[in-house]
């Protein structure tokens, strides 16, 4: 039987005349860019079936495919490359968003003049800028080739014209939210214009085995502007991360249809341009001839890229009735939870301290083994003493007292004896320790502190209050608590000490 190509029955359609997207039907706001009262019916249009036509290329096994064609090739930067899985693969569209200001136009110029060569041809469209403020930036960080060919352009037809003038093998466009089309009458970085963009560059793209490399804007809540479609589009997106005020920024890819996405390549930004790091660690670390107070060095995972990074406490005493607790590169939930901890099992008064926490080198510590370090630097302020040198410390902190396991310590270990650290503080059970390092297991924060040297005595004394490794408590244990309790009792206000005077003490069972 024939495939019916038309029907008779005919239905009403809609558009919103403000982004341009088509409901199947009428509804009071727009689900695209809530706006209110803009679908308005257009006319109606017959509803049709699609009948089997002819194909471009036929289906073959897979075995059969060629894969050669689809091999990446490098963009030259070494950084860029490990992130995207070895370069840009031919017909592969990235997106690259990330704040303003971050160095989005700085990294991916230099991409375009490092990647261009006689025989691959790069085009910079750009949306935002003027073709000759793009090239005062080029002159500025030597992103100059004969091959690099530039061109500001806002229009979708005008774009496609530079494409089948030039024949690249790159094109960047910066950014995709400029640029518009003549078929819709919607502006410039709405949903429906976003949608249209992107889909006629996809096109293009994989028609030419051209790699496209397009900028994207994000929202004050860092997600990328536009509809979640456009990430559902593109082959790879990569987030472009750090602080203005700080040189570390950091790309890390979040989809990537031809790697891995757990890679982040690191860059430094300076006044002649951005540049690959290949060991960032020295940009987290504070160089000293001798170890102060408040200081404790942890190793955390970017990706699977191990990092050191250093973290620092500082304890005061409070003017204020509610203590301060400042945190930079740390989240704020946990150094709460860590002080808690700190205070209930390490015996480490810090209720009436303002305490400042904060990172080196604007790097952020998201993930739970910082915990131990963040641990041990508080104490370290609060007893004044400084932490062995050559120290570093890597565990989870739990509400009980207990250092838990992280997933790749063997790494983390490997990494900080290649940068000279001989000694460790890690949960039980780290595995494979590298020569030359001294690893010491804990299974508690008590015995943790153990390492701050004058306080060694007080954090065993907690520990086996505490019962050390398997958690049995003494038989006076709870005679203890109660003396430890009594501590505070120059805390309680005068009338409340007057109405306590007439109690009977309870006696601990």
């Amino acid at each position: 039987m024939a495939a019916r190509s038309s029907s008779s029955k005919t239905r009403a359609s809609y558009r919103c005349t403000e982004c341009g997207s088509t409901p199947p039907k009428w509804t009071g706001r727009c689900t695209e860019c809530n706006a209110w009262g803009t679908i308005e019916e257009y006319g109606a249009v017959p509803v049709r079936t699609t009948a089997a036509g002819p194909v471009t290329s036929a289906a073959r096994p897979i075995g059969q495919v060629d894969a050669r064609v689809a091999a990446s090739r490098p963009t030259n930067i070494d950084e860029l490359d490990r992130v995207l899985g070895g370069g840009l693969v031919p017909g592969a569209v990235a997106l690259l968003a990330g704040e303003p200001g971050v160095g989005k136009s700085t990294l991916l110029l230099d991409v375009a003049a490092k990647a261009a060569s006689e025989a691959h041809r790069t085009l910079y469209i750009t949306g935002e800028e003027s073709a000759s403020q793009v090239r005062l930036r080029a002159d500025r960080i030597d992103a100059l080739s004969p091959h690099l060919y530039l061109a500001a352009e806002t229009d979708l037809a005008a774009v496609l014209g530079h494409i089948e003038q030039v024949q690249p093998s790159l094109l960047i466009l910066d950014s995709v939210q400029t640029i518009s089309s003549a078929q819709l009458e919607s502006a410039p970085g709405g949903p429906a214009q976003i949608r249209e963009v992107t889909a006629a560059l996809i096109r293009v793209s994989k028609a030419r085995a051209m790699s496209t490399l397009l900028v994207g804007h994000v929202t004050k809540d860092g997600s990328i502007a536009g509809p979640r479609l456009l990430e559902h589009l593109v082959d790879v997106v990569l987030h472009f991360e750090g602080d203005r005020h700080a040189r570390l920024r950091i790309i890390r890819g979040v989809k990537n249809r031809y790697g891995a996405t757990d890679e982040v390549g690191c860059f430094e930004l300076h006044d002649s341009g951005i540049t690959g790091v290949a060991d960032p660690s020295g940009l987290f670390l504070t160089k000293r001839d001798k170890p102060v107070p408040g200081t404790c060095l942890t190793v955390t995972l970017e990706g699977r890229r191990p990092l050191v990074a250093e973290v620092q406490a500082l304890m005061v005493d409070s003017q204020i009735p509610s203590p301060r607790r400042t945190t930079s590169g740390l989240e704020s939930p946990r150094i709460a939870m860590i002080l808690a901890v700190v205070e209930r099992h390490g015996g480490v008064r810090v209720g009436k301290l303002d305490i400042y926490t904060a990172t080196v080198g604007g790097v952020k510590l998201t993930e739970p083994a910082a915990d131990l370090a963040i641990a041990l630097s508080v104490a370290s302020s609060a007893a004044d003493t400084p932490l062995p040198p050559n120290l570093v410390a890597i565990g989870e902190v739990g509400l009980a007292g207990e250092v838990r396991r992280v997933t790749g310590v063997e790494r983390r270990l490997a990494e900080a004896a290649r940068l000279g650290f001989t000694h460790a503080l890690v949960p039980p059970e780290p595995g494979k320790v590298p020569a030359g390092m001294r690893v010491t297991e804990v299974a508690n924060i008590a015995e943790a502190l153990s390492a701050i040297p004058g306080s060694g005595g007080r954090a065993r004394s907690r520990a086996k209050a505490e019962g050390g490794r398997n958690g049995a408590r003494p038989k006076d244990a709870a005679q203890r608590a109660v003396a430890a309790y009594a501590d505070v009792a120059a805390d309680i206000p005068d009338d409340a000490a007057e109405l306590m005077n007439g109690w009977d003490p309870i006696d601990p069972v």
